[in-house]
């Protein structure tokens, strides 16, 4: 049993190691931040534009505190009614009709070193402007940072911009809870990756010891001699065997990747324009 136990001492250990690996890194990534300090407010509703009662700003305060806590992210809401397009213009002056929500967003939360963890942190932004611009249309930016930035884009983003534009026309409040309560179900898709944090770790684990014990049993199984079996005039029988490999092929596939989010469907992409240290998206009506 011991000469088992020492031959596959590599692979306990090996397994031991990843699995410490693992722990530590998923500790790491899954420990809560420290709150920024830096920030110069803890307002996070902002109606300018006069959209909300003062019980509706209270009840959406509460509402982003909670999911605050639960995302690890900063959660904020400006709402204006009021044209951009000479703010804008001032700081980039080809900025189109879609961008200049998405300037003021960048400038709002920059400016007020927004970030759970630290300024320009992990957070969301959602700048909502019911002024009708010369062109006709009304607009809306998503602003994305830190972590945020890949945990909603692509579909995530398309699924919080839905939850906000359906109701936002009939019923603001109701649209803005939409939009906290869709961020924090699209960032929890992020936690995924921690499932699987845990998963490949155990699989990995749980293949060893298979592979160990299976081996185990085959070895023990196949002795059935004793040890006087191949004694021939006092002497042990030796049976030479060997496996001569003629050829050995190894061949290679490639396997092609899908990430799964290609872009922003309907929303204008921060991508497009921005480049910068956020991201996110825009949507008019």
């Amino acid at each position: 049993m011991r000469q088992y136990i020492r031959y596959f001492r590599i692979v306990f250990i090996v397994v031991l190691v990843l699995g410490l690996v693992y722990a530590g890194l998923f500790l790491m990534k899954h420990t809560a931040p420290e709150r920024n300090l830096l920030c110069d407010t803890t307002q996070r509703v902002f109606d300018y534009g006069e959209m909300l009662t003062e019980e509706e700003e209270l009840g959406l305060n509460e509402l982003i505190a909670k999911r605050e806590r639960q995302t690890g992210s900063d959660i904020v809401l400006v709402v204006l009614n009021e044209p951009l397009k000479d703010y804008a213009r001032e700081k980039e002056p080809s900025a189109d009709y879609e961008e200049f929500v998405r300037i003021y967003a960048e400038d709002f939360y920059a400016g007020h070193k927004f970030g759970y963890n630290e300024a320009g942190g992990d957070g969301i932004l959602l700048v909502d402007n019911w002024y009708r611009e010369e062109n006709g249309r009304v607009y809306s930016w998503l602003l994305t940072s830190g972590r945020i930035k890949e945990r909603i884009r692509g579909k995530r983003l398309e699924n919080v911009f839905d939850a906000v534009y359906k109701y936002v026309e009939e019923n603001p409040y109701k649209a803005y809870k939409a939009y906290v309560n869709a961020f924090y179900k699209n960032s929890k898709a992020g936690s995924e990756a921690a499932v699987l944090d845990l998963i490949l770790p155990a699989a990995a684990a749980l293949t060893a010891i298979c592979f160990a014990g299976l081996h185990l049993r085959r070895k023990e199984g196949r002795r059935t001699t004793a040890s006087i079996t191949y004694v021939n005039g006092g002497r042990p029988a030796v049976h030479k065997k060997e496996d001569i490999f003629l050829n050995k092929v190894v061949t290679t596939r490639r396997i092609r990747r899908d990430d799964g989010d290609r872009g922003s469907g309907g929303c204008h992409s921060a991508g497009d324009s921005a480049g910068g240290s956020f991201g996110g998206g825009g949507r008019s009506r």
